[in-house]
């Protein structure tokens, strides 16, 4: 059993809920049952998507600074992969995966959003890493994915800065994909995740996949990948219903068995 984090499935959806009062600091524990659940939402065949969420206050403030700041180098040189790990558990879900963010997503926080293939926001949130404002950077990931998804300079600027952005200047800057009201964060980052329940599973891991694997990568490397998983569909039952279906009903009705 868990106690910071747990898996809740409905309708397909998982929601992986952190739930460690009161801003969800994000501690060792904490880091390494985010890893334990994450592994779990990826392999229930009954968990389609997934919605990561902090309650209606908070995503996660950031990391436990207290116990952050009793370590040693040695120690947490032993610590630091553990760090993004955690995170990176999040990233390797071969499903959609959405963060519903609420209230603050600071530092691991927001390195936690940025792990997620969407990000939703309250227009209350607040975003961004103030690593720097420690006398440290990002160690969860936050330098490669926020460099990734709003370019290096941009990200450089939020890093160095270690500002925190109001939810429509980081809607501007990419930081998230989606801004609504707070009452509406959870219920719109379930719906987005509920449109791939019946959806064709293993397309949609390998497009995650070829997309993900492929930024890692120079461009012919990229495109050897996206032919090699574009024809191993091919084996798939999803591949013949779909397109069985389309050639006798057209597009868009394929009734798939997410195999």
């Amino acid at each position: 059993m868990t106690e910071f984090v747990r898996l809740e499935v409905e309708g397909g959806v998982g929601t992986i809920r952190l739930d460690r009062p009161p801003m969800n600091a994000v501690n060792r524990q904490l880091n390494l049952e985010l890893a334990e659940i994450s592994a779990e939402a990826a392999g229930r065949t009954d968990v389609r998507a997934v919605v990561v969420y902090g309650g209606e206050k908070v995503l996660a403030a950031g990391a436990d600074v207290k116990e952050m700041a009793a370590l040693t180098y040695s120690e947490m040189a032993e610590r630091a992969h553990e760090l993004s790990n955690g995170f990176g558990a999040v990233s390797t879900i071969p499903k959609p995966v959405v963060a519903a963010i609420t209230g603050y997503a600071l530092g691991g926080g927001f390195e936690l959003a940025l792990s997620c293939d969407r990000r939703i926001a309250g227009d209350n949130a607040k975003v961004g890493q103030p690593e720097i404002l420690l006398g440290i950077i990002p160690g969860g990931g936050g330098t490669q994915r926020l460099a990734r998804l709003i370019g290096p300079s941009k990200a450089k600027d939020v890093i160095f800065t270690g500002r925190m952005y109001k939810a429509e200047e980081a809607l501007a800057l990419g930081m998230v994909d989606e801004v609504v009201a707070p009452d509406e964060v959870y219920s719109r980052a379930h719906a987005w995740a509920t449109q791939f329940v019946n959806g064709p599973t293993r397309a949609i891991a390998a497009a995650k996949a070829a997309i993900d694997r492929g930024l890692d990568t120079d461009l012919r490397t990229g495109l050897n990948l996206e032919s090699e998983m574009f024809a191993a569909l091919f084996g798939t039952e999803d591949q013949t219903i779909g397109m069985r279906s389309f050639a006798e009903n057209g597009p868009g009705k394929a009734q798939f068995l997410g195999r």
